[in-house]
């Protein structure tokens, strides 16, 4: 026994001589002014500025102009108890059917439905409809923490806002409600515009900044959780308003555009142009000119340099993976991912994806973007080459039925599947809807759909898009897109009669290049000036443009 606790003593010994030496080593290694070459003064902007060059016209189409919605019903909307019941209906994941698709400051009215309240601005006015009118400080405060980040669209307004360019103008928006939108549409306000505005997404709605835009007056028709119904109810309070006629159209998507169509024709008589902003809404567009029923000029701002090549490519670079981050929690590293269409989306997404160790493959129909993700280091397979395998799939397409019901019955367990294109049609929701299915809501905007073997697949958004369903987007970004947007509507409105027939126009490089040039102090950006001998050498004005129309940057 002696000897047993004589080792012991030695053994304690030991050990605290080796936590001293630890400790000893521890302790030794614990010690709006820009360039004047892009200046441009509003005036030579809004109304001044060179005609836009009309998008070349296409091969006409024999087929009847079909729109995604075309088998909603416009023609009546279900009573009170008929919306509860069709938004139930459907399954376990109906968008209103959780608290959880409230916003930030949940209440116990949650599941009240805001078409079924009666509330009240600060000024006494209920022209609106919004989950919580009561959020709007917050929303205010959310909406001023934009505005740090979006210095060139506030640039902007304060050139602009002695000459009110856009006095008179009647604009219904419809686009995502979020801080970074409301910047917009005050800006929009203080240039003279009146504005109603809804939503084009049911779930990017930010409820807090439509309550802060209810507040000042902006009526505001939206909130996060909106059901189908709610979504065609929202837009047809938005345009039709007694007394209200709209004279100009900001839409993302094209359903406001769809819907005037469908139920207001004759609203065209009043309205001087469309501003669209999503590859759906473009094709939308162009649907209508082939068909030779484009009541009036639109203006394509997706296909902008600085809404590509900025809001499309570097703002899904990074929201991709805010997206997924916060709604599954999934690691990177070593996952098989398939990136389906390679334009500036896919670009963005699979760069991001990539760069945090993903196997990455890219399934496209172009050959030139095709080329280009071999180049950049991707294999370019068919979706059923390597459905069986792969750990997510993100569909950056604008197109339908990209993902089958046939290829989510071929995934293996625990797979995620979401959209980061503006449409819904994207993944096959509908036909998961089936009776064999179960849909089991894990927390907002995240299902899982088992199949009857206990297989289950991760939907995202229910096929929605992904980062402003589940995440946010950089401000800086947004605001590129939103002075963009403001400007097209300054010369839409502003243009003389004749200026634009009833077609789809393109942004002029000029207007590109001002709003980048807006932008580049916050990076400490300085342009360098072409000397006299070398812009008649290159042929450019001074001031530019400095690319033709034809560049691909």
């Amino acid at each position: 026994m002696s000897d047993t606790l004589g080792d012991g003593k030695l053994e304690l010994k030991q050990a605290s001589k080796e936590v001293k030496e630890s400790e000893n080593v521890a302790e030794k290694y614990s010690a709006m002014t820009v360039n004047k070459n892009s200046e441009i003064v509003m005036g030579e902007l809004s109304v001044s500025s060179a005609a836009f060059s009309a998008v070349p016209t296409h091969k006409p189409v024999k087929k009847q102009i079909q729109f995604v919605e075309d088998k909603q019903e416009f023609s009546r909307f279900p009573t009170k108890a008929g919306r509860r019941s069709l938004s139930r209906s459907i399954s376990q994941s109906s968008t209103d059917s959780y608290s959880s698709a409230a916003s930030y400051t949940d209440s116990s009215d949650d599941e009240t439905s805001p078409r079924d309240k009666t509330q009240l601005n600060s000024k006494g006015t209920n022209d609106f409809c919004v989950k919580n009118i009561k959020q709007a400080e917050f929303g205010r405060r959310e909406i001023e923490i934009a505005e740090q980040d979006m210095s060139a669209l506030i640039s902007l307004r304060k050139r602009a806002q002695g000459e009110k360019p856009l006095a008179g103008a009647k604009i219904v928006g419809c686009t995502h409600i979020t801080a970074q939108t409301a910047v917009l549409i005050e800006t929009l306000v203080a240039l003279g515009a009146q504005c109603r505005w809804t939503a084009c997404n049911i779930y990017s709605t930010q409820n807090e900044v439509a309550a802060a835009l209810s507040e000042i007056g902006v009526a505001v028709f939206a909130w996060k959780g909106e059901s189908e119904d709610d979504f065609w109810w929202c837009i047809n309070k938005c345009i039709n308003m007694e007394g209200w006629q709209p004279n100009m159209i900001l839409d993302d998507g094209g359903d406001l555009t769809h819907w005037v169509y469908k139920k207001y024709p004759n609203g065209f008589k009043k309205i001087r142009g469309i501003v669209e902003e999503s590859v759906t809404g473009v094709h939308r567009l162009y649907q209508l000119s082939k068909a030779g029923k484009l009541c009036v000029p639109a203006m394509n701002v997706n296909d902008s340099v600085t809404k590509q090549k900025f809001d499309n490519l570097y703002c899904c670079r990074e929201s991709i993976l805010d997206g997924l981050k916060r709604t599954t929690d999934v690691m990177f590293g070593g996952k098989q991912v398939v990136v389906c269409g390679y334009g500036e989306v896919g670009k963005g997404c699979t760069a991001a994806l990539k760069a945090m160790g993903s196997i990455v493959y890219v399934t496209e129909i172009d050959p030139i973007c095709s080329l280009q993700a071999c180049m950049d280091g991707f294999r370019v397979v068919k979706l059923n080459e390597v459905i069986r395998q792969v750990d997510i799939i993100i569909t950056c397409t604008g197109n339908k039925n990209v993902v089958t019901r046939d290829q989510l019955d071929r995934m293996k367990n625990g797979s995620i599947v979401c959209n980061m294109g503006h449409s819904n049609t994207e993944i096959d929701v509908a036909s998961l809807r089936t009776p064999e299915l179960t849909w089991e809501r894990v927390c907002s905007q995240v299902d899982h759909v088992i199949w009857p073997d206990g297989k289950r697949v991760i939907l995202l958004a229910e096929g929605r898009l992904l980062n402003l369903s589940c995440s946010t987007v950089p401000t800086f970004v947004l605001s590129i897109t939103a002075t963009t947007q403001a400007l097209a509507l300054i010369e839409l409105y502003n243009a003389p009669e004749g200026r634009y027939k009833q077609d789809v126009y393109l942004l002029p490089k000029k207007m590109d290049e001002y709003v980048a040039s807006l932008h580049l102090p916050t990076f400490d950006a300085h342009l360098t000036e072409l000397s006299d001998e070398q812009a008649k050498y290159l042929g450019l004005n001074k001031n530019g443009p400095f690319k033709p129309n034809y560049y691909r940057y």
